[in-house]
């Protein structure tokens, strides 16, 4: 019996593979359990056309990921923190304050993206964003006083 799983089974395959199991298998447990639908001609048909929408709007996000990185590359940062006279920041400058500053300049990118290890005192850090699983840029800050700043 030919099967189009509908989603990833151990031991058997991943989602919108098409396999062969044996026809108990797919009659009792697969198909009722909606892990998989029978493989007809239309059925390939349809999932042909859907893994090829699927990877055009990828291909998409990935250029529009590279095109932000683009951009991203000629960014250089600085955030303003208060600052002790030992040159230490109170708390740290992190993801957060990166993604804010960033939005200032307009460019809306979620914090979580945005690996920064934590700058806890004045001087020149940079920050990865991972845009995309294939696509990150990183981006320089430099973290000053808030007087110095102003």
């Amino acid at each position: 019996m030919e099967l189009i799983l509908k989603e990833d089974v151990i031991n058997l395959g991943y989602k919108d593979d098409i396999v062969k199991v044996k026809d108990g298998y797919g009659r009792n447990y697969l198909i009722p359990t909606g892990k998989a639908v029978i493989a007809t001609e239309s059925a390939k048909k349809v999932l042909a056309e859907n893994l090829k929408q699927r990877a055009h709007k990828l291909a998409k996000i990935k250029a529009d990921a590279e095109e932000l990185a683009k951009k991203l590359e000629t960014v250089s940062l600085t955030i303003a923190a208060k600052v002790s006279e030992a040159g230490a920041v109170y708390g740290s400058v992190g993801a957060a304050q990166v993604a804010e500053e960033l939005a200032k300049l307009g460019f809306e990118i979620d914090r979580k993206i945005i690996v920064a290890e934590a700058a806890k005192e004045v001087g020149s850090y940079s920050a990865t964003i991972k845009l995309h699983k294939e696509v990150s840029v990183k981006v320089p800050f430099a973290v000053v006083a808030e007087a110095a700043a102003e």
